[in-house]
Formats: structure tokens, sequence, C-alpha cells
């Protein structure tokens, strides 16, 4: 069954507004104290790499944001909380391949979302479920889209994830530029019990003290092919364990191979 609707500005989950959390008041999880916690800014230019405008007013959130993918001429990757849940509200536009939060690039406009029928928020308890959703723009982009990855590699594999989220372990100091941060898959036990498996990767920093965080849901994981390009691994989630801070665990990400099925059938179906 195909969970979809046509967006222009609608409400969402407050807890999504690239939110890696439960609330602002307690520690988030994925943007030097540069943004992704302790990330530095992008050394590279990554045309596939999109934000998503939106808000949170009932929770004090007026210029908040997530991450996504441009895996399509025509269609972005994302995580589903940050497109679906009370509270949240989108700006109704999708700004990709830029450097700078707010210019650059191309911007379109939100023409359709396309939640996973399985999508389930764990409320800061537990890890979400499905966490996965694809959004049509409303016209084709000239970017290069990012290619998904038929495996993701073992645990140890060099990884590096993206993200315009805040730059603190607390608070909403969003990065204007875009951040990188050198990652590696980890095994389901470096995460909390039950959180990583098939579906969700458990991700390690290889830089002390940083992780995605607050405003980098969505965005990417990546990991490079024997060509050295960059591929599509994962989808920022939530945190990998309960109760720390950004910088202190691991992240959970979305499996993006695990539902490499999915997303071809949607965008076929919606072509």
């Amino acid at each position: 069954m195909l969970s979809s609707q046509s967006v222009r500005r609608r409400g969402a989950r407050a807890t999504a507004v690239g939110a890696l959390a439960v609330a602002l008041c307690t520690t988030l999880m994925t943007h030097s104290a540069e943004a992704i916690v302790n990330g530095t800014d992008a050394t590279e230019r990554y045309p596939f790499m999109a934000v998503i405008p939106e808000s949170a007013p009932t929770q004090g959130v007026h210029d908040g944001n997530c991450g996504a993918s441009l895996i399509d001429p025509q269609w972005v990757l994302t995580a589903a909380h940050c497109v679906r849940g009370e509270g949240l509200e989108l700006e109704g536009i999708i700004r990709i391949g830029g450097e700078e939060r707010k210019s650059g690039g191309t911007v379109r406009a939100i023409e359709r979302t396309v939640v996973h029928p399985g999508y389930a928020n764990g409320e800061g308890t537990a890890p979400n479920r499905n966490d996965i959703a694809l959004v049509r723009l409303d016209r084709p982009v000239a970017q290069e889209p990012l290619r998904i990855a038929k495996r993701v590699g073992q645990p140890g594999t060099p990884t590096r994830i993206l993200g315009f989220g805040t730059t603190i372990d607390t608070g909403l100091k969003f990065a204007e530029r875009l951040q990188q941060l050198e990652t590696r898959t980890g095994s389901a036990a470096e995460c909390d019990p039950g959180y990583a498996g098939r579906t969700r990767l458990c991700t390690v920093s290889r830089v002390p003290g940083a992780m995605a965080c607050f405003g980098d849901s969505g965005g990417p994981q990546l990991q490079k092919d024997r060509w050295g390009r960059w591929e599509l691994i994962g989808t920022t989630s939530g945190p990998g364990a309960f109760g720390v801070a950004c910088s202190a665990g691991p992240g959970l990400y979305t499996s993006v191979p695990a539902y490499a099925d999915w997303i071809r059938r949607i965008i076929r179906h919606h072509a």
C-alpha cells in the first residue's frame, strides 16, 4: 500500500524538525562546534545534498531544517519523521546542491511526499521503525543524483555523514555552511540493544566527541565504491543509545539498501 500526499504547508511531528532525539531540553543526537556536533566545513561539493526548511512553532522552533539526498532528478530521500508528525510545518520547498543552508543550489517546490507505510515514531524512548520517506519535486533538477549502494560495508568501513544541523549538543545553533564528519559502520553491539539491525545502521564517529544532531535528520551517510565514488548507505534517523548527548553516543541510520526495492517501486508508481 502506498502512503502519499501532496504538500504545500502541512503539519508533521514536532520531534521531527531534523530531530534525532526527543526534545530541545534533553540531550539530542545529530551540525568544530561548527555543526554535526564537532564536524567540519564540507571539503568538497556534494551536488546531491538537500535541505528541507521546516519549523515546529509549538516547540519554539521557527527556523529549522532536515537533510535529504537527491537519488533521482525529481526525487529526494529523507527520514519519515522529517515530513510527518503533529506540529511540524514544512515550508514547501527543498534546496538541492547548495553549500549554504539558505542560499545557493537549486530550489524546488515539494509536489508530493511518500512515507513508508510501516513507519512508526519511537517517541524518544525507542528507535523509529521504517524511518524513511521520499519527496517528489515539482520538476527535475540538473544536479547528479547519488547512487544507492547495493550493500552496506562491514563494521569498520569508513563512512561520512553530512548535515546542516545544530553544532551543539543542546539548543538550536544551526550550521549555516554544510558540515561533514568522518564516521564508520559499527556493529549492532555498539548501539543500544534492539536499535541496530537489518534495516538500521549503528554509526560511530571516527572523531572524538562528535556525531549528527538535531537538524541533521534525513541527511546522508556515505561510503565509497570500488572506484572511489560516493554512494548512499544510510539516512539519519536518531540516536543509537538512549539518554546520551549527541557528541557522546553512536548515531542510528536507516539502511537505504534495505529499502531499495520499495524506493524503486514508489518512483515507478509516480512516474
